[in-house]
């Protein structure tokens, strides 16, 4: 099925599947460091490593997806074929 627009939709399900996903990683990851067995600099260094990976992750996400839309032909649907 696909909408007038030529965008794909996520279904709920696959939105769900992916917050559940990134909050247990990240509750792991939180959890992880601070049973870790070093002291509190190096537990505080590990946790604003995390949350700039994360942060560049979210970037790099965003740029793709905008680069993707940008080269993406523009939807017609009375253009002849």
């Amino acid at each position: 099925m696909t909408d007038a627009s030529g965008k794909q939709q996520n279904t709920a399900a696959f939105y769900g599947q992916a917050v559940a996903s990134f909050s247990l990683a990240m509750a792991a990851t939180a959890i992880g460091i601070f049973k870790l067995h070093a002291d509190a600099w190096v537990r505080a260094f590990l946790g604003i490593a995390v949350l700039y990976l994360v942060t560049s992750a979210f970037t790099l996400a965003k740029v793709v997806r905008d680069r993707q839309e940008a080269s993406a032909r523009p939807y017609s649907p009375f253009e002849k074929l």
